[in-house]
């Protein structure tokens, strides 16, 4: 079956206390089940080489919505605290182990292999390229500008059957309208297409 890998890593982690590497992890974790919930099999979270970390995916064609769950979590976690995302996809076992260290895959390796490779100012990549990789670039550059608020309010949207708006301001304890202002300043209506026709063609 065709699979999704996410790898990642902690952005300038040695600057990180520990307590804060322990709640980004904390929060990734977290946001791995709630992905979870999206597709019909468990998905598989694992930490790697200290700062890094990697999910596998039953449903590829939502990788990218996945990506920046995972950022609107850490973001909304705490200040200052960014990861770097490679996707990959490929061939691979629906029942990948507990431990995905000693996974292997085309999907695995080209996933690793990406987040060595990124350089320069993306921290948001997709080894397919064209214009998929295009759409995961400007997703990365909007992304990276997310404030907490927006983070927070973006999380449960990003969901792909969402809670309404007032459903997200009752949890975050703010109002309908802030919670509108914060998804209209974090670009949700674009991103939610680009999303939207993404999964559609996949």
């Amino acid at each position: 079956m065709r699979i999704a890998v996410l790898t990642g890593d902690l952005i300038r982690s040695t600057d990180l206390p520990v307590a804060a590497q322990t709640r980004a992890f904390d929060a990734l974790e977290h946001a791995a089940r709630d992905v979870a919930a999206w597709q019909d099999t468990p998905t598989r979270f694992s930490r790697s080489r200290g700062d890094g970390w990697q999910v596998y995916l039953a449903t590829p064609h939502r990788a990218l919505r996945a990506a920046l769950y995972f950022r609107a979590a850490l973001t909304a976690t705490e200040k200052g605290i960014e990861t770097r995302i490679a996707i990959a996809d490929g061939e691979g076992s629906a029942h990948p182990p507990e431990d995905l260290n000693t996974a292997t895959g085309p999907a695995y390796t080209a996933s690793g292999r990406a987040l060595d490779a990124l350089g320069g100012q993306a921290t948001l990549i997709h080894t397919r390229g064209g214009a998929l990789g295009a759409a995961v670039r400007l997703a990365d550059h909007i992304s990276r500008d997310w404030t907490q608020a927006q983070a927070r309010a973006m999380r449960p949207m990003l969901a792909p059957d969402p809670p309404t708006r007032a459903e997200v301001g009752k949890r975050l304890n703010i109002t309908r309208q802030a919670v509108d202002q914060a998804l209209a300043a974090a670009g949700f209506a674009a991103l939610n297409d680009a999303l939207t026709l993404i999964e559609a063609l996949d």
